[in-house]
C-alpha cells in the first residue's frame, strides 16, 4: 500500500478467517515473514499465503502434537519478498531446511522457487470446480489431514 513505484492490488475475502498471532504491517511490508514457529530447531517450513496460511498453521499445530518441529511462512508478496536482502531471505527461508510445502489454493508454478527440489506444492493446475466451498476443498486436498500426509511424506 505504501508503494509509488509499482502497481498495487488488494486482495479480500469474504471467507471468516483467523488473523493469526505475529502478523503486523511491518513484517508483511516485507513479503514474506514467520507467522508460527514450535520449535528453533524446526526441519520442515510451510509456505503459504491469504487463507491458506489457516490452514498451514492448523496443520504445523497437527504436527507439532505428533512431535514435528515446524516454521510457518506466511508469503503475501512473493515480489516484495524477491525483493529483499539475501540476508533477510535466509533468515526466513533458511537453505539448511529443505523439508517444505507451499500451499497455494491457484497455481503451483510459482512456488516451486520456494520448495525446491525436496519440497512440495499443493495446489492447484485446473480451472472450473463448482460446488459448496468445503466440498471443492476437501476433493482438491486442501485439508488439515491432507497437508500433514504431504509434509510426513517428504525425505
Amino acid at each position: 500500500m505504501t508503494s509509488e513505484k509499482t502497481p498495487t492490488a488488494l486482495v479480500l475475502t469474504r471467507q471468516n478467517l483467523t488473523v493469526e498471532e505475529g502478523t503486523d504491517f511491518d513484517k508483511v511490508a516485507k513479503g514474506a515473514y514467520v507467522v508460527y514457529e514450535n520449535a528453533a530447531d524446526f526441519d520442515t517450513i510451510l509456505i503459504a499465503t491469504g487463507s491458506e496460511v489457516n490452514l498451514a498453521v492448523a496443520a504445523a499445530k497437527e504436527l507439532a502434537s505428533q512431535g514435528a518441529k515446524v516454521r510457518v511462512v506466511s508469503m503475501p508478496s512473493t515480489d516484495v519478498f524477491d525483493a529483499q536482502d539475501a540476508a533477510y531471505k535466509e533468515e526466513i527461508l533458511p537453505n539448511a531446511v529443505r523439508r517444505r510445502v507451499a500451499v497455494e489454493m491457484g497455481a503451483t508454478q510459482n512456488w516451486y522457487k520456494y520448495v525446491g527440489l525436496d519440497g512440495a506444492v499443493l495446489g492447484i493446475d485446473t480451472f472450473g470446480a463448482s460446488a459448496p466451498a468445503p466440498k471443492v476443498l476437501a476433493e482438491y486436498g486442501f485439508t488439515v489431514e491432507n497437508l500433514v500426509k504431504i509434509v510426513q511424506n517428504l525425505k
